[in-house]
Parts: C-alpha cells; sequence; structure tokens
C-alpha cells in the first residue's frame, strides 16, 4: 500500500506511527523536534488522514505496509515509535523483521490483551465509530454544528475535538470524514486485541523503550514483567500527569525521553 507519509531532516531513519483516529499531522511538531539528528518520516497508517483506504484493517496487514514503505526508501535498519495502534504496529513488525529495527519506542501501549481490566476501552471506541458511522456529517453546513453533535453522542469533548481534525469539504461543500470509519469498526476486534505475531520467545537485537502516561490505562503497570520476557532490552518510563494522549499532553517530557533513548542507541 502507497502511504501518504511526511518527512524531516536528515540522518539515521525514524519512523513515527500515529494512533487510531490520528495521522501524520498529529506529529509534526515531534518531528521538527528530531529532524536535526534524523530523517523522521511519519505516514498516515491505511484507513486514516490521506493513505488508502482499505477492507483489511490488522496488525499484520499495518506491519506489511511499513515494510513495503521500507523496502520502496532504501531503508535497511531503522527506528520505531509507535503510539497505541502504530506502537501495536510497530512491535508487530518487530516481531517479525527484529533484523531491521535499530530502535523500538512504544508510546502508551502494551503488546498484550488487557481483557484483565475489562472492556471498558473497547465499548468507549466502539461507541465512537457507531457515532461516526451513524452521523451523516453531510447534512450540516457547519463544523461547530458537527462539534456539537458527536460531542453529545461521544460524551467527551476532547476525543471529538480530536476526531474533528479528520474533517474536510468535499468538492460539493459537504463535509466528510478521511478516516475510513467502516473499516476501523469492522476490525475493532483485531485492533483492540494483542499483537498477532508469535511472542512465545524473546525478541534481541535492539533497545526498546515503553513510556507510560500515569493517568491512562492503556500500558497497565502489571504488564511489564510480561513486556520485559517478550523484549529483554525494554526500559520503562512513566510521564507524571500524562494520559493516553501522553506526546500532546506532555510534548516536552515526551520529546526528552525519546531524544535521550535514540541518542543512547546510536
Amino acid at each position: 500500500m502507497d502511504l501518504y507519509y511526511r518527512k524531516y531532516g536528515q540522518g539515521p531513519p525514524l519512523i513515527i506511527l500515529h494512533g487510531l483516529y490520528g495521522d501524520s499531522s498529529n506529529w509534526i511538531t515531534i518531528a521538527r523536534h528530531l529532524e536535526k539528528k534524523y530523517t523522521v518520516y511519519v505516514p498516515d497508517m491505511r484507513n486514516h488522514g490521506r493513505s488508502p483506504h482499505s477492507t483489511a484493517h490488522d496488525y499484520i496487514s499495518m506491519s506489511n505496509d511499513i515494510n513495503e514503505f521500507s523496502a520502496k526508501r532504501s531503508l535497511q535498519k531503522i527506528s520505531l515509535l509507535g503510539h497505541s495502534m502504530g506502537g501495536k504496529t510497530a512491535m508487530t513488525f518487530s516481531v517479525l523483521n527484529p533484523e531491521k529495527v535499530a530502535a523500538l519506542i512504544i508510546a502508551d501501549i502494551t503488546p498484550f490483551s488487557r481483557s484483565d481490566q475489562g472492556d471498558t476501552i473497547p465499548r468507549f471506541h466502539q461507541k465512537v465509530l457507531d457515532t461516526l458511522l451513524n452521523t451523516d456529517i453531510s447534512s450540516y453546513s457547519e463544523r461547530a454544528s458537527i462539534e456539537k453533535i458527536i460531542t453529545e453522542k461521544i460524551g467527551d469533548a476532547r476525543t471529538t475535538a480530536f476526531l474533528l481534525k479528520n474533517l474536510y469539504r468535499a468538492e460539493n461543500g459537504s463535509y466528510r470524514w478521511r478516516l475510513n470509519a467502516r473499516s476501523l469498526y469492522d476490525n475493532l476486534n483485531e485492533l483492540m486485541g494483542p499483537i498477532p505475531a508469535d511472542v512465545t520467545s524473546e525478541v534481541t537485537g535492539f533497545p526498546v523503550l515503553f513510556i507510560k502516561g500515569s493517568d491512562s490505562g492503556y500500558l497497565p503497570g502489571s504488564h511489564f514483567p510480561d513486556i520485559s520476557n517478550l523484549f529483554p532490552a525494554a526500559e520503562f518510563k512513566i510521564i507524571e500527569g500524562a494520559g493516553h494522549w501522553l506526546h500532546a499532553e506532555k510534548p516536552d517530557e515526551f520529546t526528552e525521553s525519546v531524544q535521550a533513548f535514540l541518542e543512547g542507541s546510536y
């Protein structure tokens, strides 16, 4: 799949993979901070942003997208920074292609199932996607009206503001979503599950950093021992006062953690 992407800087290659509902624009500020020492590639994942849509949306497919993306640009050894869905994609790629990875940074997501925490997070995402699929935004002429109705249905103004970054006007003037909500909804069980790769043996050969937001449930501290069994080189950083979108909530601390880790990896 030919992914849309943004490119910054020069130096060793670093690919940043955004999370669910996001796109490459979410990471411009952080990419700009890293561009002095790295060639930073920030693709839109499939079914997001300006990248192509597909009925397939799973971690093997997205890992294959990154493999194809790297091969087209003759990238031999890459560092990967992935948040949430992008983090699971980065881990899947790393498990399947460890020889192609220079360093791995995972932002606030576990590779394992969170079934021990109940279904609060999957149910929330189901509600979000159901709202997107069942709200006829083409009938609204003002962005503020769409923001109001989506917030009322989801019940979270911050999530609505994030979703509205996907809003655009079609040639006929009506509003549309860039992301493929239908495919995301149909593949939600895959997205909310563990990484679908062989995790029965250790993955070694490159440094690994997991960054957790202290107020987030997406990367439970109880998973740290099992993560260390999978990635023996794993280090853990907790950013206090941050939730799941830790890179947006605490950008300076997040970027400093990433820079310090990468500088120690080369």
